[in-house]
């Protein structure tokens, strides 16, 4: 008789449920991946009405509408008011669903290992699920920033503790040592896991057909930058120096964030080629992609510890494996992903350094010649590879669970 198939719950009690943002799109991409090989559920902290993912999906906090699909990491910023009512609710969710659930994956954010120190209080295994440290990377200007640091502190605090308890499983080896430096784990405790990349959304398309489709202008350099506008991303760099540097180029910017109006009000004051698409459906992703001739990764790199880059860049795997070359930061997983001069460019994110390479930028056909050896870089990045590490994980929690 084959074995039952693990029951495993993958929570991001610090987001919503908001498809084209990046935690919800690793979420379901894992989850697509593990759903052969295990019966899997999804727990996002708030689930707009409309959401259909095509998975089963949990409501931390039932009340949800179409209001809700702000990728917002809850208790960031809060009070400590609202990082308690955060632990109530996580406790409450906890009690209701642990007998339907062999292990719980909990999703890195600002309380992680919460939820995975409620569910063990009623017999479910948790592992930890980590793309950053959350180390404070906002300025501290008013009392309002003030506070927000104070919660911070706090929450730290009760992450450090937390993150002894649970196997963890983070997404570079630069996060595996920043894990243990700064929150005092067992090496022995973490496995590191690359996230994958999912090629059949993500692959070479013909560039003219997708300007053509979008609107975009046949003849410009276009530049192109995807993701979330916060403090751990720096758009004036390459804005500056697009502004410098001027001709046909211009910068397309896909996503939103924290820093929006403030680099809108740059590229007017500037005048620089910028358009700022907002927040766009994750299946025209790829086409965005396609349209561009250099894709960006503009990390702050002062915002990192020691200004090395833990995060799993997801973005710049997904850029090469559509066959675009990538210009980004020199740090983290990004030395091992991209090969200057060959598949993209690495360089400070600073004006100077951007203007330098705006300046001097090979023609298309050299750039496409480098997107291909990119595409070439990536394609032994799979989902189903990053799933089998995360199921062997669960699979020892649970067995050492069983064995206490």
């Amino acid at each position: 008789m084959s074995a039952r198939r693990l029951r495993i719950l993958y929570a991001a009690p610090g987001h919503a449920l908001a498809p084209t943002a990046g935690t919800a799109r690793n979420v379901l991409a894992l989850a697509a991946a593990l759903a052969p090989r295990a019966e899997v559920a999804l727990a996002f902290r708030r689930v707009p009405a409309h959401a259909a993912p095509g998975h089963r999906v949990l409501a931390i906090e039932p009340t949800a509408g179409p209001a809700d699909t702000r990728d917002d990491v809850a208790a960031r910023g809060l009070s400590p008011l609202a990082h308690l009512a955060s632990l109530r609710r996580l406790e409450a969710f906890a009690r209701r669903w642990a007998p339907a659930f062999d292990v719980v994956l909990e999703k890195g954010w600002r309380l992680s290992g919460a939820l995975a120190a409620a569910f063990a209080r009623y017999g479910v295994p948790g592992v930890l699920v980590e793309n950053d440290a959350r180390v404070w990377a906002e300025p501290v200007r008013d009392l309002r920033a003030l506070l927000r640091w104070t919660a911070h502190l706090g929450a730290a605090r009760l992450v450090r503790r937390w993150a002894r308890r649970f196997p963890v499983i983070a997404e570079t080896e630069e996060l595996q040592a920043l894990l243990v430096a700064r929150r005092g784990v067992d090496p022995a405790q973490v496995t590191v896991v690359e996230l994958g990349v999912d090629h059949a959304h993500f692959h070479p398309r013909d560039r003219a057909a997708a300007r053509a489709a979008l609107g975009f202008d046949p003849t410009a350099l276009l530049l192109l930058y995807v993701g979330g506008l916060d403090w751990y991303h720096d758009l004036r760099p390459p804005i500056e120096a697009l502004a410098a540097v001027g001709g046909a180029a211009e910068l397309h910017v896909v996503g939103d964030g924290v820093r929006g109006e403030e680099y809108r009000a740059l590229a007017r004051r500037a005048g620089a080629r910028v358009r700022f698409h907002g927040p766009v459906d994750h299946a025209r992703v790829p086409w965005h992609i396609a349209a561009a001739d250099l894709c960006l990764a503009p990390y702050r790199e002062r915002a990192f510890p020691g200004g090395v880059l833990p995060f799993a860049t997801l973005k710049v795997a997904e850029y090469m494996a559509c066959a675009r070359p990538v210009a980004s930061v020199p740090s983290g997983r990004l030395l091992r992903l991209v090969e200057p001069g060959i598949s993209g460019f690495l360089l400070p994110n600073a004006r100077e350094a951007w203007t330098s390479l705006l300046a001097t930028l090979p023609a298309r056909d050299r750039l496409d010649e480098m997107g291909r050896a990119a595409a070439k870089a990536v394609e032994g990045l799979s989902w189903e590879d990053t799933a089998r590490g995360y199921l062997e994980v669960c699979a020892r929690a649970v067995e050492e669970a069983s064995g206490r």
